[in-house]
């Protein structure tokens, strides 16, 4: 498939935003808990903050994708039967919500509403709930948009789904470490150290999908292609004198080469390099290595977005783009 790059920064700015409220919230139902410090009220609003302006970012994203932005609105009719609609929807949702859960924590709405002994639950706790809930509806959604279709074998697995929340999830603890160096000092050692067994947790999943793709036999032929059983087929031209949408939309147009230059690149910048700055930062008093973890992974991610979709190989490329 041909990567859109307005879809690979849609898709990494959201799952960077959704990981960091996960990461926000993680912290404080562990504070709830008393299994660690309560960070203050600041310290989860303008954590909020960052993470609806990156999900803003993904949203602005998406409409550089659209023919006719001015109809995007419809996209969300056929919520019935399809992931994109589903999206659509949950994506506003969730961005009011982490708008509320900031909100809630900027003024200070911590009166109990429920009390269980020693615990107390708050307006903010029933806000991060709603709020988790509708992330991990949000994951699935986006990544389903993809995993649903049958006839793109690299897409069609559960392992899809797994890595899009894992990815996301691994890019928004790491970016709360970063974070909570100045905000919750703290914190950071509970956040780097989530981050990393969420990268390590994210790279077995992501290399197990690798394997899996390395594995994959066509189910389609130039026989199937072109209706035709003779056992002995040359083709002479790719169907068209020239370029079509079919031939720009569904095929990237490198070469193999590249593409295996792009799988290691993106396998060091978003889990090696990553896990040994995390390290490094949180075991040294250098915090600028913690930054440089975000950076160095989000850059990464955008590289391994970019080998997803180029990856993908559309079943019409055996008609398109073969040239003997």
């Amino acid at each position: 498939m041909h990567p859109a790059f307005s879809v690979i920064f849609l898709t990494t700015l959201i799952g960077a935003g959704q990981g960091l409220f996960l990461a926000l919230y993680t912290g404080q139902v562990y504070a709830f808990f008393h299994l660690l410090p309560q960070a203050d009220g600041r310290f989860y609003a303008i954590g909020s903050l960052i993470a609806l302006l990156l999900l803003i970012g993904g949203l602005v994203a998406s409409f550089f994708h659209l023919g006719h932005p001015e109809r995007a609105w419809r996209s969300a009719a056929k919520w019935r039967t399809s992931w994109l609609s589903r999206e659509v929807i949950v994506l506003p949702a969730f961005m009011g919500m982490v708008f509320l859960y900031g909100v809630a924590h900027t003024l200070g709405w911590h009166a109990p509403l429920v009390t269980f002994g020693t615990l107390t639950l708050d307006a903010t706790m029933v806000l991060g709930v709603l709020g988790t809930v509708l992330c991990f509806v949000l994951f699935i959604c986006t990544a389903m948009i993809y995993a649903c279709l049958k006839f793109l074998q690299e897409w069609h697995s559960p392992l899809t789904v797994v890595n899009y929340l894992l990815l996301g999830s691994a890019s928004g603890f790491t970016l709360a470490t970063a974070y909570s160096v100045y905000a919750a000092p703290a914190l950071v050692g509970f956040y780097g150290e989530w981050a990393m067994v969420i990268t390590l947790l994210a790279l077995v999943t992501r290399a197990a999908s690798l394997v899996r793709n390395a594995r994959l036999k066509p189910k389609s032929t130039l026989q199937t292609a072109i209706g035709v059983r003779h056992g002995q087929i040359v083709q002479k031209s790719q169907g068209f004198m020239g370029g079509s949408f079919n031939t720009r939309e569904f095929f990237h147009g490198k070469g193999a080469g590249l593409l295996r230059s792009v799988k290691w690149v993106f396998l060091v910048l978003v889990f090696v390099l990553p896990l040994v700055l995390l390290a490094g930062g949180l075991y040294s008093s250098f915090s600028g290595l913690l930054f440089a973890a975000f950076l160095v992974q989000y850059m990464g991610l955008l590289a391994e977005r970019w080998f997803f979709f180029a990856q993908a190989n559309h079943p019409q490329n055996l008609y398109y783009q073969t040239i003997s």
